[in-house]
């Protein structure tokens, strides 16, 4: 099948090391001749450079690198080993958005893809106004990661629901422990959905004494009380149009309760001492650590507000449960700690086991300060396991992680980064081993689906990885 010639073939070494400053989109298998020319007609127009692959089987890694979106036609892949292929390729990407082509009858289809990784999906026969949209919000969700990296199954389909729930302006509520990052997942979903000058007003319910809390949310006039020398906007107010994030509101007071259902319900604020109602248009979104329903079989907070606030819920997993984030986290922190050093791959061998095998009670939180810590105290250009200063129960530490294959160890980066592989490797095959073999309760602990865990499974045997029965 002929493509444009406006598609990028990198038929020689030069022309693909030209390339790589440009973005350009890898588009993975064969659709009917329409979808072909609309696909890389509209890709082209958009302003991207084009990587076709027939299959699976002939992907180029450097293109891959480089890519900014992979695209993948559903149809031209083998039925019985579809899944199996599409996770090869989101394990390939990394961080890199995949998104499935597929026929509008197979919607179901899609959303098991979904599950298993891929960040959106595109239904064909497609238009390229549908096309432009797909583009647009994978655009605003690579500007709005803003730190919140996921390589975890659980955490790509976390991100997957994230830009689902951003379209809608209904309430948002994002669940989880203290620092999980619940507070850069509400930016991701302002920046997935909203205009570039809309605004992003965030307010800890936990910091501000009770009775400022009602004067900053809602504003006031002059002379509302003793000390309003002049008429403020409240928050709602100055989030008009944008995203009011509510942190710690499992800590918000009974009486602010009451008043912030009102305003929920009204979509419009009243400020304190004032006469006027102000029309809002403000996307809600809410967060906390708490458990909202044991706190309103408590008396501590009120089921009407909970399940408006509860429309749409996101909980982030702790760092223990999707631990193949750990290494990706300590390598972004790295990259933005020490830039002068990021061309390295820094963390040894050791320190990789090390990271892997703590628990993380503080979260990605806690990852940070403990690579800010170790970039400090490092002897020497590398991260050793004890420059993280962690304290690792000895029982803890996997015994001996799987020997790399010596071709494996020529050139000293591509090594360190084999060894990060292997520690991640260590770290499933552990988990196996700490359930007694029973890989659904492994998968669930590492925050993956059974199917997900055979094909990791698969690909690790082909590495020659020894899979405990």
């Amino acid at each position: 099948m002929k493509h444009s010639t406006q598609t990028v073939s990198y038929a020689c070494d030069e022309l693909f090391n030209e390339q790589l400053g440009q973005q350009h989109i890898v588009v993975i298998g064969q659709a009917d001749a329409a979808s072909e020319r609309l696909l890389t007609g509209g890709l082209l127009r958009q302003g991207f450079q084009v990587r076709r692959f027939a299959s699976c089987l002939e992907l180029d890694p450097r293109a891959l690198e480089a890519a900014s979106l992979v695209l993948v036609f559903v149809s031209s892949l083998a039925g019985n080993t579809l899944y199996a292929q599409v996770d090869a390729i989101l394990r390939q990407v990394g961080r890199v958005g995949v998104v499935p082509v597929v026929e509008y009858a197979d919607q179901e289809k899609a959303a098991a893809l979904l599950e298993l990784g891929c960040v959106d999906y595109l239904l064909a026969p497609f238009s390229e106004a549908q096309l432009s949209a797909l583009l647009r919000r994978q655009e605003s969700a690579s500007a709005g990661e803003e730190g919140f990296v996921s390589c975890s199954q659980a955490g790509r389909r976390l991100l997957a629901m994230a830009q689902r729930v951003a379209m809608t302006r209904a309430p948002i509520l994002i669940t989880g422990e203290t620092g999980t990052g619940k507070e850069l997942m509400a930016r991701y979903i302002h920046r997935f959905s909203a205009q570039d000058d809309a605004p992003f007003i965030a307010v800890n319910c936990a910091a501000i004494p009770e009775q400022m809390l009602e004067s900053i949310l809602f504003g006031h006039e002059k002379g509302a009380f003793t000390g309003a020398v002049s008429a403020q906007p409240g928050k709602f107010e100055l989030a008009n149009g944008g995203t009011l994030l509510l942190d710690e509101i499992g800590e918000l007071p009974l009486g602010l309760q009451a008043k912030l259902l009102r305003v929920l319900q009204e979509q419009r604020v009243e400020r304190l001492g004032g006469r006027r109602e102000i029309a809002l248009d403000v996307r809600i979104i809410a967060a906390t650590n708490r458990d909202l329903q044991l706190e309103v079989a408590e008396g501590r907070f009120r089921a009407d507000l909970m399940f408006r606030l509860d429309v749409l819920p996101l909980h982030i997993s702790p760092l223990r449960e999707r631990r193949e984030d750990v290494l990706a986290l300590a390598r972004r922190f790295i990259r933005q700690y020490a830039p002068q050093d990021a061309r390295h791959e820094l963390l040894t061998e050791d320190a990789c086991r090390a990271l892997l095998a703590h628990d993380w009670p503080g979260n990605v939180r806690e990852l940070e300060n403990c690579l800010q810590r170790a970039l400090i105290l490092r002897n020497g250009l590398y991260i050793q396991a004890q420059d993280l200063g962690l304290s690792v129960p000895v029982s803890s530490v996997p015994e001996q992680a799987p020997r790399l294959q010596p071709q494996a160890l020529e050139g000293g980066k591509a090594a360190l980064r084999a060894s990060g592989k292997w520690a991640e490797y260590q770290h499933v095959i552990d988990t196996i081993r700490r359930f007694g073999g029973h890989k659904t309760k492994a998968a669930e602990s590492l925050g993956m689906t059974p199917r997900a865990l055979r094909y990791r499974l698969n690909a690790m045997r082909e590495q020659g990885v020894q899979i405990p029965v």
